[in-house]
């Protein structure tokens, strides 16, 4: 019985390539896994189930998502940023007066072309957050029994 050599084929020149293309992901993910220990509602802000025509609530998931992912980790500020914006989005997806307000204010926000538009976009929501907390701390409702 006769053997043949098999003859592996040696390393092509982009090896060095796929090694530093591994390290990249792999630095990617530990980045994006240190972003979702701060957001202890991504999950359920993410796979909320809202109506299909309701293209508002798509849009402000979908805006949460670019700016969880869009910060940079070892920044305190953007960090305090995200936790502050993933409890407003868990109240919105929780509390429909919220979310009914949050529709209504976000309407009448205005933004330039010149300025960061998803930084401004979340500077508004906290605003309108800060400003619904302090006028519901106004308003005591008071159930009538019968």
């Amino acid at each position: 019985m006769r053997y043949s050599r098999i003859k592996k084929k040696p390393f092509t020149k982009y090896a060095k390539y796929n090694i530093i293309l591994v390290c990249k992901v792999d630095d990617e993910m530990n980045k994006n896994k240190q972003i979702i220990e701060n957001c202890p509602n991504f999950y359920k802000i993410i796979n909320f189930d809202y109506f299909e025509e309701d293209y508002f609530t798509a849009n402000l998931i979908k805006i949460y998502r670019d700016f969880v992912f869009s910060i940079d980790p070892s920044s305190e500020e953007e960090i305090t940023k995200v936790k502050e914006i993933d409890k407003i989005l868990a109240k919105y997806i929780d509390d429909y007066i919220f979310r009914k307000e949050m529709k209504y204010e976000l309407l009448k926000v205005k933004i330039t072309k010149d300025e960061n538009l998803l930084q401004n976009l979340i500077n508004s929501i906290i605003g309108i957050f800060e400003q619904f907390e302090e006028g519901k701390t106004r308003k005591i409702y008071i159930s009538r029994w019968i």
